[in-house]
C-alpha cells in the first residue's frame, strides 16, 4: 500500500514511533513525554500511554517541532502586564516596558500649525480686556487719565488682535463665515461672538473720547453733546464682555488635543485672566500720574497673584506635563514673566510717588505678560512634538483604571 494512502492512524502511530526514537537518541532515556501519567489519545484507539523518549527540554522540543515548555516553577503570565510572578522560588521573568515610539520617528499628535501671530493674538486680546476694565474704573471714579488711556488701548488691542486672528485664518471672509452659526459648546464660535460684541462697544467708548476736539455747531456740534454718554454705555458694556474676553482664550487652548494645554483647563484661564488684568495696570500707570494711578496698583496685584498661582500650577501640578513649562524657550519665557511681574508689581507699589518708577513698572507689567502668554504658547507646541508626552500620561490613566478596576489593588501603587 502507498504511503500516501495509509489510515491516518498509521500514519499517526509512524510519526509517534519517530519521534520517540528521535527523543531516545538525543535525550538519553525514554521516560521525557509521560510525566506525571500523561497519556495521548490516538486516532486508532482510546487514549494510551504517552510516546517514551519525546522532547522535555527546549533543546528536544526544538527538534521534535515543539513549542518550548515553560519551567514547572514558572508562575502563569499576567495576560495584561505580559510579566510572570515568581512560584516555588523559580526565576523571575519580565517583558521589558515598551517604549513610547512612532511610526518613522514621527510625533503622534500633529502639532498646531499656529505661529507667533497667534501668541500675539492671545496677548492683544487680553490687553484689550484689561484696558477696558481700566477705562470703566477710571470712569465711574472720577479718573479721565485712566478712562482715556483704557479706552484707546482697549481699541488698539482689540485691532490688532482682529488683524492677527485674520492673518491665521487668511482671509476677512472667514470670519464672518464663522457668525452664521452660535454653537455654544465651541470655544472659538463663543469667541468669535464675544469679539463681535467687544469691538463695537470698544470701538464707540474710544471715538468718544475725541467729543472735546469737535465744533460745538452743526452736526459735529450734536455729536459732541451726543457722544460723553453714549461712550460711557459703551465703555461699560465693554467692560462687561472683558472677563470673557480675557478668559476665552485658555477655554479654547485648553480644548484641544495638546497635551500639556488639555491637562492644564482648570490653570490656563485664571493665567489669561490675571495677565489681562497687569497689561491693564502697565497702561494705566504708564499713562496716568500717581495721583490717578491708584486702581492700576490695585488691579496690577490682583492680576499679578493670578498669573503667578496660575503659572506656579501648571509648572508643578501636571507631572510629566509641567515639563515642557519648565525646559528650552517657554522655560526662559515663562521665568522672565515671573521676574517681570514681581518687579512690576513691587515698584508700583514702593514708587507710588514716582511718575517715572510707575511707567518703568508698567513696562514691566506688559512685558511680563508678553512673556508669559508666549511661553504658555510654546510650552503647548513643544508637548504635541514630543510623542513621550502622549504615550506617558495615557499608560498612567490607564493603569490608574485599571488598580481602580480590581478590589484590594491601590492605585497609587
Amino acid at each position: 500500500m502507498s504511503p500516501y494512502r495509509a489510515p491516518v492512524g498509521e500514519l499517526f502511530r509512524r510519526f509517534r514511533d519517530r519521534l520517540a526514537a528521535e527523543g531516545a537518541d538525543g535525550l538519553g532515556g525514554p521516560s521525557g513525554y509521560a510525566r506525571g501519567g500523561q497519556g495521548v489519545k490516538t486516532g486508532a484507539g482510546p487514549a494510551s500511554s504517552a510516546p517514551t523518549g519525546a522532547a522535555t527540554t527546549d533543546a528536544g522540543a526544538a527538534r521534535a517541532g515543539l513549542s518550548p515548555r515553560p519551567p514547572r516553577d514558572a508562575a502563569p503570565a499576567d495576560r495584561r502586564t505580559g510579566r510572570r510572578g515568581r512560584r516555588g522560588g523559580g526565576e523571575e521573568l519580565r517583558v521589558p516596558a515598551a517604549e513610547f515610539t512612532s511610526y518613522y520617528g514621527r510625533p503622534i499628535l500633529k502639532a498646531p500649525v499656529w505661529q507667533w501671530d497667534i501668541a500675539a493674538y492671545l496677548f492683544t486680546g487680553g490687553l484689550a480686556a484689561g484696558s477696558s476694565l481700566l477705562a470703566a474704573g477710571g470712569q465711574l471714579t472720577g479718573r479721565p487719565a485712566l478712562r482715556r488711556a483704557g479706552r484707546v488701548a482697549s481699541l488698539v488691542g482689540i485691532s490688532a488682535s482682529a488683524v492677527f486672528l485674520i492673518k491665521d485664518l487668511g482671509r476677512p471672509a472667514r470670519f464672518h463665515h464663522m457668525l452664521r452659526v452660535a454653537k455654544p459648546t465651541s470655544p472659538m464660535s463663543v469667541g468669535t461672538w464675544i469679539l463681535t460684541a467687544f469691538g463695537p462697544a470698544a470701538g464707540i467708548a474710544a471715538v468718544a473720547e475725541a467729543a472735546p476736539w469737535l465744533p460745538e455747531r452743526g452736526v459735529l456740534g450734536l455729536a459732541r453733546r451726543v457722544l460723553p454718554p453714549v461712550g460711557h454705555a459703551a465703555g461699560l458694556a465693554a467692560a462687561a464682555t472683558a472677563p470673557a474676553l480675557a478668559t476665552y482664550t485658555g477655554v479654547l487652548l485648553a480644548g484641544t488635543a495638546v497635551p500639556s494645554w488639555h491637562e492644564a483647563y482648570p490653570e490656563l484661564p485664571v493665567i489669561f485672566a490675571g495677565s489681562a488684568l497687569a497689561s491693564g495696570a502697565g497702561v494705566g500707570l504708564l499713562a496716568a500720574s500717581p495721583a490717578q494711578a491708584g486702581p492700576a496698583r490695585r488691579m496690577a496685584v490682583a492680576g499679578a497673584a493670578l498669573e503667578l498661582v496660575g503659572a506656579h500650577r501648571v509648572e508643578t501640578r501636571l507631572g510629566l506635563l509641567s515639563e515642557p513649562y519648565r525646559l528650552g524657550r517657554p522655560g526662559r519665557l515663562l521665568r522672565a514673566g515671573r521676574l517681570l511681574t514681581a518687579a512690576g508689581v513691587a515698584g508700583a507699589l514702593l514708587g507710588r510717588r514716582s511718575r517715572a518708577v510707575g511707567a518703568l513698572s508698567g513696562a514691566a507689567l506688559l512685558a511680563a505678560s508678553v512673556a508669559t502668554r508666549f511661553g504658555i504658547f510654546y510650552g503647548g507646541v513643544a508637548s504635541a512634538r514630543d510623542p513621550r508626552y502622549t504615550v506617558v500620561p495615557q499608560r498612567e490613566r490607564v493603569e490608574a483604571r485599571r488598580a481602580a478596576e480590581t478590589p484590594g489593588v491601590d492605585p497609587a501603587t
